[in-house]
């Protein structure tokens, strides 16, 4: 776990070097805030400032990484040496797959991960709504899941996003701990069909985990659901965002139908 002068150097240290690169470095805060662990985060400390940073996220059994430098230390192996504890602890852990994650626009990053031996894998958009007219949708429901949804939860993750049923599960028990979440189970003619989750903090409402059944692809469905939670969220306050693979043109393309813009890109390069 964390401390919360930790949390607090590490925010002031991912601010510092956003502003210097002009990047937008993914953190997954909501993780790091709620660690049950200290074995997965790496902090290098130098007259008590915070000179590096390099975390796990564990997702089942893929690990994604993410990590930073003070731009005023940076070639002086402090990351190196984080990287190398990162990688050793990943492997001891027993993943079975490490992305390693970096903005679109790091130049330094994507030299260090070469460097290294990591290969780009793929990219991944972070979009974010602009306030446009949305209609009144309806033919489907929105309800808090229970837990006699977890079977259905775990099937959607299978079947919509390829996951193993181990991962599934491990991803939907993690979701479960997190007081500011909130996951809606999609009916239609009171059948279950998909689900979408929503986070909020900050302002920000983020849908994550948006899925369909296969079989009820292609009947707009997804379209209705997504057009209703983000005029609910919007209309509460938050601004909305979420994120989705460059490559599932399907999915950009009815984001960017509804209002959504690219703001961010993040990439992720496998490791062995």
């Amino acid at each position: 776990m964390l401390t919360s002068k930790q949390l607090l150097d590490i925010e002031t240290l991912q601010k510092e070097c956003e502003a210097f690169d002009h990047i937008h470095l993914k953190l997954n805060w909501e993780m790091l805030r709620n660690r049950e662990t200290d074995q997965l985060d790496f902090l290098h400390y130098e007259n008590e400032e915070l000179i590096s940073f390099l975390g796990l996220y564990a997702f089942g059994s893929t690990v994604e990484v993410c990590g930073m430098v003070n731009p005023k230390e940076r070639r002086k192996g402090h990351f190196t040496r984080l990287f190398q504890q990162g990688m050793a602890t990943a492997k001891q852990k027993g993943f079975k797959r490490i992305l390693l994650n970096a903005p679109a626009s790091s130049t330094e990053a994507k030299a260090f991960l070469t460097k290294n031996g990591a290969i780009y894998g793929f990219s991944e958009h972070q979009m974010k709504w602009k306030e446009k007219q949305l209609d009144e949708v309806e033919g489907f429901t929105l309800r808090q899941a229970s837990i006699a949804d977890l079977d259905m939860r775990v099937r959607l993750s299978v079947e919509a996003f390829g996951l193993t049923k181990e991962d599934a599960l491990a991803m939907e028990s993690r979701i479960d701990g997190d007081e500011d979440t909130d996951m809606f189970m999609i009916d239609v003619n009171k059948e279950t069909v998909g689900k979408i989750r929503v986070k909020r903090e900050n302002g920000e409402a983020w849908i994550y985990g948006f899925s369909i059944l296969p079989t009820h692809q292609g009947k707009g469905i997804g379209r209705k659901v997504l057009k209703r939670v983000v005029k609910e969220q919007s209309e509460s306050g938050h601004s909305v965002h979420l994120e989705v693979e460059t490559l599932n043109a399907h999915a950009l393309g009815l984001y960017e139908s509804i209002g959504f813009q690219v703001v961010h890109a993040q990439d992720y390069y496998t490791y062995d």
